[in-house]
């Protein structure tokens, strides 16, 4: 369990909030992932195809002996058994997982880029990102996230639908 990774959870259809838990569960129970921080759950307008419901995100912190591309494959798996289907870019979605980054690696492969390439203008990920973790650095320049977010307009358009606290925590993650 030496690689530490970051992924981003979004959701806008059904039961949103049941859809984090749903995909927070099935994360944990696989023995080579162990769900670490998690940030509080943030409501967003949609970006790219506007045309849809607001969605909820989440960042989490995992460690896990799986290599970069397997995480994909996990993530990718949860995303189909949760019956998420990939109508069109940015669509509306039961379930989206994203590896934000892992350890501190460039990662650019046909099946995955990391650091996720659109992480820097996103608020919607780099708001609970920060969270969790105040002081991360992209591991492209160094630069704080800090910096990253200061600069991206819709910020304001982030906000939070619940705090997480431990106790939250233990529930999201079937404790």
């Amino acid at each position: 369990m030496k690689n530490k990774a970051f992924l981003s959870l979004g959701t806008n259809l059904g039961d949103r909030f049941a859809n984090l838990q749903a995909a927070l569960h099935l994360l944990q129970s696989y023995e080579a992932v162990t769900v670490g921080k998690l940030s509080s759950i943030y409501e967003t307008e949609p970006v790219g195809y506007t045309d849809q419901p607001a969605f909820l995100n989440m960042v989490i912190q995992v460690t896990t002996s799986l290599s970069a591309e397997e995480l994909l494959d996990l993530c990718l798996s949860i995303e189909q058994e949760l019956g998420r289907i990939r109508e069109f870019k940015w669509g509306p979605r039961i379930i989206d997982l994203d590896i934000l980054m892992y350890n501190q690696d460039n990662i650019e492969s046909e099946k995955l880029i990391v650091p996720h390439p659109r992480m820097h203008e996103r608020a919607f990920v780099l708001v609970p990102l920060i969270e969790i973790n105040p002081n991360i650095c992209s591991p492209e320049s160094d630069m704080p996230l800090e910096e990253a977010l200061s600069s991206i307009e819709e910020r304001k358009g982030v906000r939070l639908w619940k705090q997480i606290n431990r106790e939250d925590e233990s529930g999201l993650l079937g404790s």
